[in-house]
């Protein structure tokens, strides 16, 4: 690991576990929250479940388990360069999505709906819920007693009424206090990977082409310069390389502009950091262009009628199952139906988001398709 500056989150200055445990042998805090999270039963069911296009549509399409890989490797190169807590990095990147329902963003939306009436649904706050309570790994505690600044910087954002039932992990939003320059970090290497690497799956797919995309100011910028060194290229390799160039610049710039915001703001320690506005961000051109690339995706990709009639087929799943479970619980797995009477329809949703875009398929067709001879 590279050395630590002053104002970053360290195993000597973390707030710890919940549940006291012998520090670990031969590794650091954050390393064995990142293993945890690695050997966790939510982290594999990432792969099968959606970014941006369902499943089954192609394998090569990235699911949220190779996203997750990819915004880790671009975290640890930021924190590299900056000095800070890599493992930590790694952590919060490799478990910020263990939370998402199946169908990606048309699933937590559903879901939400569904939960309207019972508090709600918040991916984050669902990530949070899977580490802390979900997982059942360990012989002394429920979830992976992972330490206070893992579980901060998966908590990226939440509303105001589920903070002020989270305790000290809540309170920095009732405070509006910052957190950490890892989970800072860790936040915007998931805007650098998702953004980019959704033009290369927006390509492969043939939804968007690159007529379009060169009406993107920072996608034509690369582009260009590929082609002007590349002449002979094939237009796949064309991409690869207009992509892996664009994070290079966004992770650049972050990287100088993050520098400069600590610098003037004479950050000294974690206290510091806590005290003052978010300080890892673009330069104002590189934001700007960063805000046309995720405008376009949304209008080109993301509205694209197949992929919103995948999401109105993916919200009808979500919903058909919520209702089916919620008017009658014994179509339930037994260890769900206990956690109903328990805790209501939190169990449902629970369920429901632990689902894989396929496992929620064939839970549809199971419940509701009456088999043909």
């Amino acid at each position: 690991m590279n050395k630590l500056t002053d104002y970053a989150v360290s195993s000597e200055n973390s707030r710890g576990r919940v549940i006291f445990e012998e520090s670990p042998t031969g590794r650091s805090e954050f390393q064995r929250d990142r293993d945890r999270i690695i050997h966790s039963a939510a982290f594999r069911r990432l792969e099968y479940k959606t970014q941006v296009f369902v499943n089954h549509e192609g394998d090569l399409f990235r699911t949220r388990l190779t996203h997750s890989l990819e915004v880790a490797q671009i975290g640890r190169s930021i924190a590299r360069n900056l000095g800070l807590n890599e493992d930590l990095v790694e952590a919060i990147t490799l478990a910020h999505d263990l939370g998402h329902t199946p169908f990606g963003h048309a699933g937590q939306d559903a879901l939400n709906n569904c939960m309207r009436d019972y508090g709600g649904f918040e991916h984050n706050l669902q990530s949070l819920r899977v580490v802390d309570v979900l997982e059942e790994r360990y012989a002394t505690f429920d979830g992976l007693n992972l330490c206070y600044e893992t579980r901060e910087g998966i908590l990226k954002h939440v509303a105001k009424k589920n903070a002020q039932k989270l305790g000290a992990l809540g309170e920095r939003f009732l405070q509006h206090k910052s957190p950490s320059l890892e989970a800072q970090l860790a936040n915007l290497a998931d805007e650098i990977a998702y953004n980019n690497h959704d033009v290369d799956d927006g390509l492969r797919s043939g939804l968007i082409n690159l007529a379009q995309l060169q009406e993107v100011s920072i996608f034509s910028r690369h582009l260009l310069r590929v082609k002007t060194l590349h002449p002979s290229l094939s237009e796949r390799r064309m991409v690869y390389e207009t992509v892996r160039n664009m994070i290079n610049t966004l992770v650049t710039d972050l990287i100088q502009q993050s520098t400069q915001n600590i610098r003037d703001a004479c950050i000294r320690n974690l206290e510091d950091v806590h005290a003052a506005p978010p300080l890892i961000g673009f330069s104002g051109q590189v934001k700007k262009e960063q805000q046309e690339l995720k405008k376009f995706l949304f209008d080109k990709l993301y509205r694209h009628f197949r992929v919103v009639r995948m999401n109105n087929k993916a919200r009808h799943t979500i919903e058909k199952l919520f209702s089916a479970f919620s008017s009658e619980i014994r179509l339930l797995p037994q260890k769900y139906q206990e956690k109903f009477e328990a805790e209501g329809q939190q169990a449902v949703a629970d369920y429901i988001a632990g689902m894989t875009d396929r496992y929620a398929i064939k839970e549809y067709q199971r419940l509701f398709t009456i088999a043909q001879d």
